[in-house]
């Protein structure tokens, strides 16, 4: 691996066409704040929040490419409609010297949850709807890789500086290079290869949309987290599809299923009760019933998807984010050092917003996120830490 390089994670550093200030990102961490699919007054606080703690990036989560892509309640839905406010957002994290990106995606399968059937590569039983998808067709492929490039440009036009493409956890995307959950005979089931050609042609489709005027980021699994679900030997090869493609300025490395297994993203406690007690009845009693089964507990490992993250930085020249429970600045230090390219941080800078101004200014503490994962069923009504303060949460406004 080479003897590690000595980076400063405070100084200034390039994404694409753009420079950030320092090489921490704001984690896409679906907020739960947008009103009628728009952005809200709460959700510019929350935003500007994290860019005035430090961070030199913040990612606005999650955005539909299209109605029938919302994944939840509360979510932005990209449309014309949509630019003054997210100019606004834009505008907010600028000011405070921070860039801004937003994660845009489909939610397929996993859409099955806010009561539409839900889109997937293959008609499958959604385990979070308890009922089934409908089968995506060619027609459907097209129209919604247009709506990729159409969010991009919108986002463009809004003054973000980049666009996520989320290739993760199960939705559309995901579930297209997914084997247990693309088991379609045509040109786009099977190997790997025919399996990313979606995937492949949504990037493709947002960087010709936006050409040199935004970077392009991809979240994308490294592993599903589930029994033939995709794996390491498998995601390598579609990320190097993705480099050869030359459409990408970074991707970000993940693992974990909204669909079928939540808590492999998480790691740590389970809040079995209280995410029962984000559902309506009868899927709260179910999940009461059957919730362990889908969020399992995992022990938290800080950094714990740097070991798998090794084998990408070893196999790809792609720059690289890493995430996944960092809580330290001397990790960061060290995942830079092995030749990641930026960190990003999620539940660590829902209980701390200010961590990255305070690791700057000297104070070396740990971050103080506990991993009890409580934060998790807040989505649905303002993402947030629950150990702190109503008052002193990033967005809440009395």
């Amino acid at each position: 691996m080479g003897v590690p390089v000595r980076i400063d994670p405070f100084t200034p550093a390039r994404l694409g066409p753009v420079t950030l200030r320092n090489r921490f990102l704001k984690a896409a961490t679906f907020e739960g704040m947008a009103e009628d699919n728009l952005v809200s007054d709460r959700l510019i606080d929350f935003h500007r929040a994290m860019a005035a703690g430090g961070v030199g990036m913040t990612t606005l989560a999650y955005l539909a490419v299209c109605e029938d892509g919302q994944g939840a309640p509360n979510e932005i839905v990209v449309r014309p409609e949509a630019v003054p406010g997210l100019r606004r957002i834009a505008d907010a994290v600028h000011a405070e010297g921070a860039r801004i990106s937003a994660q845009i995606g489909h939610a397929g399968p996993v859409a099955a949850a806010t009561g539409r059937r839900g889109l997937a590569p293959s008609r499958m039983f959604s385990p979070m709807a308890f009922r089934f998808t409908r089968a995506i067709d060619e027609a459907g492929i097209a129209r919604v890789v247009g709506a990729f490039a159409s969010a991009a440009e919108l986002l463009r036009d809004a003054g973000f500086d980049a666009v996520e493409v989320h290739l993760g956890h199960s939705y559309l995307l995901s579930a297209f290079l997914s084997p247990k959950l693309n088991r379609r005979t045509d040109r786009y089931g099977g190997s790997i290869a025919q399996r990313a050609d979606v995937p492949r042609r949504a990037v493709q489709a947002v960087r010709e949309a936006v050409g040199s005027s935004m970077a392009v980021l991809a979240k994308m699994n490294m592993v599903d987290g589930f029994k033939g679900g995709i794996d390491v030997p498998e995601s390598l090869e579609a990320a190097r599809l993705l480099e050869s493609d030359g459409c990408l300025d970074a991707l970000e490395l993940s693992g974990g299923s909204s669909l079928m297994n939540p808590m492999f993203m998480f790691k740590g406690d389970a809040p079995i009760e209280e995410m029962a007690l984000a559902f309506p009845q009868p899927i709260r009693t179910a999940f009461r019933l059957m919730g362990r089964r889908f969020l399992p507990a995992y022990p938290f490992e800080e950094a714990y998807f740097l070991p798998m993250a090794r084998r990408f930085r070893a196999a790809l020249k792609l720059p690289l984010v890493l995430l996944g429970g960092v809580n330290r600045l001397e990790t960061v230090r060290g995942a830079l050092g092995e030749g990641f390219d930026f960190v990003a941080l999620g539940r660590a800078l829902l209980r701390e917003p200010d961590r990255i101004a305070r690791w700057q200014r000297g104070d070396a503490a740990d971050a103080a996120c506990i991993h009890c994962n409580k934060c998790i069923p807040t989505i649905y009504r303002g993402t947030h830490c629950v150990l702190v303060p109503e008052n002193e949460r990033p967005g809440h406004r009395p």
